[in-house]
């Protein structure tokens, strides 16, 4: 799967779910439980993350095995440079390369939380350089990440936008952004980034509320506002009932989505988690509406 031209030549919205591999043995029953419902949606592409200082490779190339070859669903696999050596990254690339993988999803990662992980000293320090480094030894279509509120460690958002130009211009062929919960937040976003002379596709990532737990420290993590709007109606949760709050995103989440593809999208992002109900039920609802 070749995203780009998926976006460049496509008819109608792109739908794509995003995947972390599973960690044990329990949880890969879930996930193939999960990957399996939600292919039955019938999505461009789903994508499988990659763990910060390579502490998920094996797993992920596992995850991506399973999608694209046993399952034949069009796959991405991301990479997360950061701590890595050129060549312990050339050795990933090649791998998912001699799989059939034909777009990679490039970012730099978080540093891992293992106080006692040492980072290569060649490692790449941003996603743009590792976007020119793969560009100019592989033929993979290379997807970047953005940010409508701003990168947490960026100095500004036009700085920050500054950085996805240097992306597009070392090779990035679409962008799929940080979820947010405001539209208008969004398509502001992407006014700037067209201003500022990127063109690539910016796709927007879709995050439903699983848990009050969970979407609050999200929030904290990403650095995503939690609208005033989406505050009221958390507010008037009870964290313990679950089916409300999986109810309540799967609402919000229908509202936005809704709001993004009347204003001509290009394709909407499901940060899955994992999980397939909340995904299920949102995709559901917008073709009932004939949205995509």
């Amino acid at each position: 799967m070749h995203v780009g031209n998926l976006y460049a030549t496509q008819q109608k919205p792109a739908i794509s779910f995003e995947f972390f591999p599973p960690r044990d043995e329990k949880a890969a029953e879930k996930f193939g439980a999960v990957v399996d419902t939600l292919a039955e949606l019938s999505p461009d592409y789903m994508s499988i993350t990659f763990g910060a200082g390579g502490s998920t490779r094996d797993g992920s190339y596992q995850a991506v095995n399973q999608l694209l070859v046993e399952k034949k669903i069009p796959t991405v696999a991301y990479i997360a440079g950061f701590g890595l050596a050129p060549d312990e990254m050339t050795h990933e690339l090649d791998r998912y390369r001699d799989l059939g993988v034909e777009t990679i999803f490039v970012i730099r990662g978080d540093k891992p939380q293992d106080p006692d992980f040492k980072p290569h000293p060649e490692s790449f320090s941003y996603a743009s350089e590792m976007i020119a480094f793969i560009k100019s030894r592989y033929d993979f279509c290379l997807g970047c990440a953005g940010y409508p509120e701003g990168h947490i460690q960026a100095q500004s958002l036009e700085a920050d936008i500054g950085f996805l130009k240097q992306k597009q211009d070392n090779g990035a062929e679409y962008v799929v952004t940080q979820y947010c919960y405001d539209n208008d937040t969004f398509f502001r976003y992407v006014e700037k980034c067209r201003s500022a002379g990127v063109s690539i596709p910016i796709i927007p990532g879709i995050m439903p509320v699983y848990t009050l737990k969970l979407t609050q420290m999200l929030s904290k993590i990403c650095g995503t506002t939690i609208t005033d709007e989406m505050q009221r109606g958390l507010d008037q949760l009870d964290a313990t009932d679950k089916d409300a709050v999986l109810d309540f995103g799967v609402d919000f989440a229908v509202e936005q989505c809704r709001g993004l593809l009347k204003k001509g999208v290009t394709g909407l992002h499901f940060y899955t988690m994992d999980r397939s109900r909340s995904t299920r039920a949102i995709l559901t609802r917008l073709r009932e509406e004939n949205l995509v």
